[in-house]
């Protein structure tokens, strides 16, 4: 499940992605995209270690998309913000199901994990940026 944490994230990317280039104020991420001010700093450190994006200090200080939009996809960023995408607690935590060796489920759970993951990667910042004017006008950006 993607936490609020992340929907923060990937809400502030699009934002910073949108003005490529420019310099942003946490005041106005915060405020165009209603994240509070003070979860918006923490996601933005964790985003700037990752070098999604850059830090900027001082009175113009702010934060600033640090590659190309194409370059960085959607499971980067829901990664570094909570960590590794799966569906079960059993497909990271051997110790969480005693029955692991012999669940007829769990090779499932890990297929749809390999789906997920390929489609989360396959997503970039550029093609959500380029899908924001279809969903405005109501149409469906992702087809299977």
């Amino acid at each position: 499940m993607i936490n609020r944490e992340t929907d923060y994230a990937i809400r502030c990317v699009l934002h910073l992605a949108r003005k490529a280039g420019e310099v942003i104020m946490v005041n106005e991420i915060s405020r165009k995209n209603d994240i509070p001010k003070s979860f918006l700093a923490k996601i933005l450190q964790k985003l700037t270690k990752a070098e999604i994006v850059r830090s900027f200090r001082g009175v113009k200080g702010g934060y600033q998309f640090s590659k190309e939009p194409s370059k960085i996809n959607l499971l980067h960023v829901i990664e570094t913000i909570q960590g590794p995408i799966f569906l079960n607690k059993c497909m990271v935590d051997r110790k969480a199901c005693s029955r692991r060796k012999t669940c007829t489920v769990h090779p499932l759970w890990n297929i749809m994990a390999e789906c997920l993951t390929e489609r989360l990667q396959g997503c970039n910042i550029e093609e959500l940026l380029k899908g924001e004017a279809r969903v405005k006008a109501g149409n469906t950006f992702f087809r299977r």
